[in-house]
């Protein structure tokens, strides 16, 4: 008998079905002690207990999940003066540790960068320096390739 590896992907919030979405919110208001029991947390979020508890092992923030890892980006952004130096700013306010960096040759005013950083217990939350990335102008894309 052989045994399966547990398989884990990276998805944006919008393709997790909502009763899982409620799970983290239960979760969160269990560890704020904003709710006292695992019954109340759930009807809070509008979810069955049963569902609480078939799910709470299997979803977590990706934040939760990568203190102590390497998580590996890669962006599309414009050939700008200054643009990699406002993402690198970015990663050095959220006290992540980069550990490599390469940008391609820009074609036709577009480069891609790979960004290995490493995810410290000081270490902002990683969801959300992806998306302050990401909005920044010039910048296509940031998607997480790879963790570990």
């Amino acid at each position: 008998m052989t045994e399966e590896k547990t398989k884990y992907f990276v998805v944006k919030q919008k393709a997790v079905p909502e009763v899982l979405l409620k799970v983290v919110e239960a979760k969160k208001l269990l560890e704020s002690e904003q709710a006292a029991t695992v019954q109340e947390a759930a009807e809070r979020v509008g979810i069955s207990r049963s569902s609480f508890y078939k799910y709470k092992d299997d979803i977590f923030p990706f934040y939760d999940n990568t203190k102590g890892k390497t998580v590996t980006f890669v962006l599309q952004m414009n050939d700008e003066q200054g643009l990699l130096s406002d993402l690198l700013h970015v990663v050095a306010v959220y006290k992540a540790n980069i550990l490599t960096i390469h940008q391609s040759i820009p074609v036709n005013g577009v480069a891609t960068l790979t960004l290995s950083v490493e995810v410290r217990a000081n270490t902002g939350n990683i969801s959300e320096m992806v998306a302050e990335m990401e909005a920044r102008q010039g910048i296509h894309y940031v998607k997480i390739l790879a963790r570990g």
